[in-house]
């Protein structure tokens, strides 16, 4: 589903990724973990093609973001740390402009909005301006848009800060939903105990460099996640 090959970044002197490589496979959710300015988003931001990157490559079900963007976008949805919606749009035309994008037809975008309104408890608020939305408003509204066209790789980057429990738990629903029917996650978090138990896989990144990986139980082992992550930073 995703590779990521010798992934490197540099921002001048600084190496903000450096020689990372892992494996994301269909029915995976693969955890992404490490302190603030360890590379994670600088990763995420490399694999949706928003960002160059000085060497490596990534592939999309075996198609390379440098040499066809296009086609690796229509396979994905990013959802950033703090979504950056067009506050101007209500929205359900945000919505649908998002459907236009990916060419989601009328009677599948209106049922997934339907749907995905419904259960994040949005609905009665569609029809206001996205600069009226609360944070975790916006944050509902992302994962909507993100859900929309059925990508089979979504990335995100600290997808649960400012969702209440309830979106929280719904949110987690959906992940497992698109991964057993074949999708696959890649998202960073802080919040370790979910991590933990949510996830298939997960990595830990450390200044730039990819310090541990694999199935949750490879890495903590008989520990918790935490005590693993906060050892591993102390070293």
């Amino acid at each position: 589903m995703l590779q990521i090959r010798n992934l490197t970044k540099r921002f001048g002197e600084k190496v903000a990724v450096n020689d990372l490589s892992l494996h994301i496979l269909p029915g995976e959710i693969y955890g992404f973990i490490g302190h603030n300015g360890a590379g994670k988003t600088t990763t995420l931001r490399s694999i949706a093609g928003i960002q160059q990157f000085d060497n490596g490559e990534i592939l999309i079900n075996g198609t390379s973001i440098r040499k066809d963007p296009l086609t690796c976008k229509k396979e994905m949805a990013y959802i950033p740390d703090n979504p950056d919606l067009y506050e101007f749009m209500s929205g359900i035309k945000y919505l649908n402009f998002i459907a236009d994008i990916y060419n989601v037809d009328a009677k599948d975008r209106a049922d997934r909005i339907r749907d995905y309104a419904d259960r994040f408890e949005l609905t009665k608020d569609l029809a206001e301006p996205v600069s009226a939305y609360s944070h975790g408003m916006k944050q509902k509204l992302a994962i909507i848009s993100a859900w929309i066209h059925q990508p089979r790789l979504i990335l995100m980057d600290e997808p649960f800060v400012g969702l209440d429990p309830k979106a929280s738990h719904l949110l987690k629903e959906m992940m497992r939903e698109l991964c057993d029917n074949g999708g696959a996650i890649f998202f960073s978090t802080h919040v370790l105990e979910v991590a933990e138990k949510l996830c298939d896989k997960v990595a830990i990144i450390k200044q730039g460099n990819l310090i541990r990986f694999g199935t949750m139980e490879e890495v903590k082992g008989d520990d918790s996640l935490e005590e693993v992550f906060l050892e591993l930073e102390a070293e």
